[in-house]
């Protein structure tokens, strides 16, 4: 009981990995079926693959050299064969020579393709000119190790004697009832329709005459004239003929002709064996081809399959931050295809999280004036004396110039991007733009401001050019100035230098205020900074100055960056001295 408990038991185990087995191959080849064998681009590659090799086999079929070659070799031998035995037959089958007379003058003087008939009395009493009872014999014995069919006419193109009618004496004939005619199978009516069709398009037709008139043959008619021919034939099969007519003659004297021929399929047999082996290579070539396909589809099709996947996944996903597959490994198209998208896509939530920053700043440098305008008109009619409403007035005038300043340099910011992006960059002339841009500056500078001094190293003429926009370029410059002219101290100097590098042109602002704190070098660029020392001025600037400069800089591919100018304490442990901050803004050469 206990072992036929323990046998089920076997038998459900062995049934469940089945199953299991089975459905793990049902998944895989479901996997691979739809990601590999059904997709577009995996027909296409097995589809011109295929093409390809259908039409080398086809030509190797239809320009068959070597069923040219075996036709010319069975020709050559046909001839070689036919020589040899007519030569026999009119040695052996004529009147004894010693009998006839020939003048020779006579044979002298034939021509080509001329014939002589013997003087003879005991020729002229023989029926024909070639003895059956002689020739059969000789024929026989030289036509029966081959299968070769031999014909005889005599100069009339009368058969006189075909080697399918010799039969040796004492030979009992044995005739076979034809068998039941089968039906040929779909294949072989296709491989004879190939075949016929072919052959056919090159070949003459034979047509069987039978006892009648061997001058129905052109061949025979051509060797009765003293020269061998050899034809190529098809049947209504489709099956090749290999005709030869070699010329029975003594004493250039022609007695008839010899007709070599072979048997209806007898190269095709050679030929269709060979056109098989071209087939069964091509079987061979063909699943290699379709593998060799499938696993370059599977290469190709499958990375583009899921790189199209990510893609979609980012256009929808709006949580979610999707990875592009990663390819930059492969030395490709789809490696080098697979990077453009990982930075395009990075570049994409860059810019958007740029955004979602930007807006949220936005909203929070905006909400401050209107909180404090807000208050100041909620008090503004609880005023009591003239001295709280005109200060209660002025903050109002104050949040409101803000306001108009904030929302002007956001919408400058905002539109950045897209006007650098929709201009082309022109040549500028850096010592000209810095000439005028600072002459402004220093017309609208108070009396009692910073002195501005320009200083331009001497370099040879277009060394100061640089690809770009002039009216952004001259902005860069005009925030530089501004952010240096407010830190500097009245009567105090900003300096504005610029010399040409190996590859560009370096432009330096330096002014005389307190410097930068040194964790804060990275940080003034961000949008809506500010660093005032004591609140110094509050209100006054947006912070977007300096972002807005480096954003311009970064479109021309260029480089900023700020530092302290600094001197060496007064004594050896004294800590440097701080002179003021300098910016540095670096634009590559035309």
């Amino acid at each position: 009981m206990t072992a036929g408990v323990e046998e089920h038991h076997a038998a459900e185990a062995a049934a469940s990995e089945t199953r299991t087995a089975e459905r793990r191959a049902a998944g895989w080849f479901g996997r691979f079926r739809g990601v590999n064998v059904f997709s577009s681009l995996t027909r296409r590659i097995i589809i011109l693959n295929l093409a390809a090799l259908v039409l080398l086999v086809s030509g190797i079929l239809y320009l068959n050299q070597f069923r040219k070659g075996l036709i010319d070799a069975r020709v050559e031998s046909l001839l070689t064969q036919g020589e040899i035995i007519a030569s026999a037959i009119a040695a052996s089958a004529t009147s004894d020579p010693n009998s006839i007379t020939i003048d020779p003058d006579k044979l002298l003087d034939l021509k080509p393709a001329q014939t002589f008939a013997p003087q003879s009395e005991e020729f002229d009493s023989y029926e024909f000119a070639i003895n059956p009872e002689k020739v059969a014999p000789i024929l026989r014995r030289l036509i029966s190790p081959t299968k070769t069919r031999a014909r005889i006419y005599d100069r009339d193109g009368t058969l006189i004697i075909d080697s399918l009618s010799l039969y040796s004496r004492g030979q009992i004939l044995r005739y076979d009832m034809p068998a039941a005619s089968e039906e040929p199978s779909l294949f072989d009516r296709v491989w004879r329709s190939i075949n016929l069709w072919l052959q056919s398009a090159e070949l003459p037709r034979y047509k069987e005459l039978g006892g009648a008139n061997g001058k129905g043959y052109p061949e025979v008619t051509q060797a009765l004239g003293g020269s061998s021919t050899s034809i190529v034939r098809v049947n209504e099969k489709g099956e090749l003929i290999v005709s030869v007519a070699v010329p029975i003659q003594r004493y250039r004297v022609i007695h008839g002709v010899l007709l070599l021929s072979t048997q209806g399929g007898d190269i095709d047999a050679i030929v269709h064996a060979e056109r098989l082996a071209i087939v069964r290579v091509f079987v061979v070539a063909s699943g290699v081809t379709i593998l060799l396909s499938i696993l370059l589809a599977f290469t190709i099709a499958t990375p583009l399959r899921r790189l199209a996947y990510a893609a979609e996944r980012v256009r929808h996903g709006v949580r979610s931050r999707p990875e592009i597959p990663d390819y930059t490994h492969r030395r490709d198209e789809i490696g080098h295809l697979s990077q453009a998208l990982r930075d395009m896509t990075s570049a994409l939530y860059t810019r958007i999280e740029a955004i979602e920053s930007f807006a949220a700043d936005v909203s929070h440098e905006l909400k401050n004036p209107l909180t404090s305008l807000r208050s100041a008109v909620e008090t503004l009619p609880l005023a009591r004396t003239e001295e709280a409403k005109a200060r209660l007035t002025g903050i109002i005038q104050h949040d409101i110039r803000r306001l108009n300043r904030l929302i002007t340099d956001i919408s400058d910011a905002s539109r950045l991007d897209a006007e650098l992006g929709r201009q082309d960059l022109l040549p500028v002339d850096l010592r000209q733009l810095l000439t005028t841009v600072v002459g402004i500056a220093r017309e609208t500078t108070p009396a009692d401001g910073p002195k501005i001094v320009l200083d331009i190293a001497r370099a040879e003429p277009g060394a100061y050019v640089v690809p770009g926009h002039d009216s952004r370029l001259g902005q860069v410059i005009n925030n530089l100035l501004d952010n240096a002219r407010s830190f500097s101290p009245p009567g105090g100097r900003v300096r504005v230098a610029a010399h040409p590098l190996e590859d560009g042109v370096e432009v330096t602002v330096e002014d005389e205020g307190p410097g930068i704190r040194a964790d804060q070098f990275e940080r003034i660029f961000e949008r809506f900074y500010t660093d005032r020392p004591d609140g110094e001025s509050f209100g006054q600037n947006s912070g977007l100055g300096l972002s807005i400069t480096k954003q311009i800089v970064d479109a021309h591919r260029g480089r900023i960056f700020a530092e302290n100018r600094i001197k060496p304490g007064k004594g050896p442990g004294d800590p440097p001295v701080i002179l003021g901050a300098r910016f540095t803004v670096q634009l590559p050469g035309a």
